[in-house]
């Protein structure tokens, strides 16, 4: 275990990234001269342990070069959505204190909509793949730099103080303004792994040196990061597809020979509903471990993808705030079927409103203790509210454990309905319509009501070649009835062409039920 100059010494030729589409490849000796030649920019700029960099850029080629330039230079890295505007951008950069910000010319839209009064504490601009044509020249405010130029001026050796460094991610903003999640930076040697991710992770995922690990989502998230760079530190090759694409994935797989992969439920759904001529064209029998996490996996489709792809799903239950963590095989889902794992290490608690521990089978808070430390950026209160005494913290998730110690998760308490005095958890009858032939993706909340204060709605997203209109929701209504009590279920259906979902998987709900309690503004930030 160790980290990309080790590899790049003893295999410099080893494809470290691949792109899944283009065939792209960075090799680890590439990997170890660019990310030194970063590093080195970082020391000259005056960038000490702890500072922070911000990387604004779609899936490419150079992104984990600048992923390991700050894990090796004792950097905080603050990965940026790049599906968000320029003022949502400009929050982050400014919010995470970036002396630096990173992007690349497929951004250079939205950067050339960038402020630098809005982002004071930022000293440098970095845009790869060239500056020419791309617009930029429209803001005096902000001098961009070609990123390639500059850093080749550097040396490609390690700096002389290297350390590890720590990603700092930001919540989604499901529900509010996104917030970082700040954890104390590492305090082992450069050449050690985290302690937890070699004990737990590294064994329990199956990690080696010649594995393939593909990664379909972006790789701002949370997961592909955590995933992708113990793939480096063990000498693997990382496959980032440009975007998700139910087809070229299971391609994908086919042509790498993929042995580990990662997926959230939504990319599940939709490989699932690809004709199944198209499913059974190709070879995945290379495929050995299907990781996938960031929301509950809907029981028939979990169960349906154990009957195609066999055994391989490991699923996890964890937060970028790294508090804690589940873990379950497809053997031990199947004797649990709707569960997401006991904890393997540290306890799980089930607390009620005022912080006490609930029996098995009665539903609550999700807290840990016994995990990672962590802190809201700049936000003290929202730092506490995630706390109960005893160490125990929360992600905001509502659950249950069963009497063998397996959680099975509700649905988050920002989402909870309550209609009558009742409370409503939408998830129920999401996993219910989803599984309709007739629908793509689909939303459930509440929407306001003069009688009961909440009514249950749903807002579908029609399969293609489905028309939306009066007799689908008939059709959907009274499916859904079928296999919920009537409360749970949605009173009306609404349609959209496209929900506001990112290819992470996370579906934006707040901008959809912002709309019919009368907001204006819904914009994901």
């Amino acid at each position: 275990m160790s980290h990309p100059g080790i590899h790049a010494q003893n295999h410099p030729d080893r494809a470290a990234v691949i792109m899944a589409a283009s065939g792209e490849t960075l090799t680890y000796g590439e990997l170890d001269r660019q990310s030194n030649q970063l590093a080195q920019l970082f020391r000259a700029q005056g960038l000490v342990r702890g500072d922070h960099v911000a990387l604004f850029m779609e899936n490419q080629i150079r992104y984990m070069e600048v992923v390991w330039a700050a894990l090796r230079s004792g950097i905080y890295l603050t990965a940026i959505n790049s599906y968000l505007t320029a003022p949502e951008v400009a929050y982050i950069v400014d919010d995470c204190d970036a002396r630096l910000l990173i992007s690349s010319a497929a951004k250079a839209g939205v950067c050339a909509e960038l402020d630098a009064g809005e982002m004071p504490k930022v000293e440098r601009w970095l845009m790869a793949d060239g500056l020419d044509g791309v617009g930029l020249e429209t803001d005096a405010s902000i001098s961009w730099e070609a990123y390639e130029e500059v850093t080749a001026s550097f040396p490609t050796t390690s700096v002389a103080d290297p350390s590890p460094g720590r990603t700092m991610l930001y919540s989604s903003g499901t529900t509010g303004r996104p917030k970082g999640v700040k954890a104390p930076m590492p305090d082992h040697d450069l050449d050690m792994m985290d302690p937890r991710t070699e004990a737990s992770m590294i064994p329990r995922f199956g990690y080696r040196e010649d594995m393939v690990y593909l990664s379909p989502a972006p790789m701002y998230h949370a997961a592909p990061l955590a995933f992708s760079t113990p793939v480096h530190r063990v000498g693997g090759t990382v496959v980032i597809m440009e975007k998700f694409d139910a087809t070229a994935s299971l391609r994908a797989i086919e042509q790498y020979s993929v042995t580990h992969s990662q997926w959230v439920p939504t990319m599940f759904v939709r490989m699932l509903k690809l004709p199944e001529e198209v499913r059974a064209g190709f070879d995945l029998s290379s495929l050995e471990v299907a990781i996938h996490a960031a929301a509950p996996c809907p029981v028939p489709v979990k169960r349906t993808m154990i009957d195609w792809w066999g055994p391989v799903l490991l699923e996890y239950y964890a937060g970028t705030e790294g508090n804690g963590a589940t873990f379950i095989t497809s053997e031990q889902w199947l004797e649990h079927p709707g569960s997401v794992g006991a904890a393997p290490t540290g306890q799980i608690h089930i607390c009620d409103e005022e912080g006490n521990e609930l029996p098995p089978g009665e539903e609550g808070g999700v807290y840990f203790s016994g995990g990672g430390t962590f802190e809201y950026h700049k936000d003290p209160e929202k730092t506490a509210a995630s706390a109960l005494s005893g160490g125990r913290t929360t992600l905001g998730d509502i659950g249950y454990l069963d009497e063998d110690g397996y959680l099975y998760l509700t649905d988050r308490k920002a989402h909870m309905i309550i209609s009558g005095g009742v409370n409503i958890y939408p998830r129920e009858a999401e996993d219910v319509l989803i599984g309709h032939d007739g629908v793509a993706d689909v939303a459930v909340f509440g929407v306001p009501d003069p009688d009961m204060g909440e009514q249950v709605k749903a807002v579908v997203q029609p399969a293609p070649g489905v028309e939306a209109g009066p007799e689908l929701e008939q059709e959907l209504l009274a499916f859904v009835r079928k296999h919920l009590t009537h409360f749970k279920c949605p009173k009306t259906i609404d349609f959209e062409a496209e929900l506001p979902r990112l290819p992470t998987g996370k579906l934006y709900k707040r901008i959809l039920r912002d709309r019919y309690w009368g907001k204006a503004d819904s914009r994901i930030v």
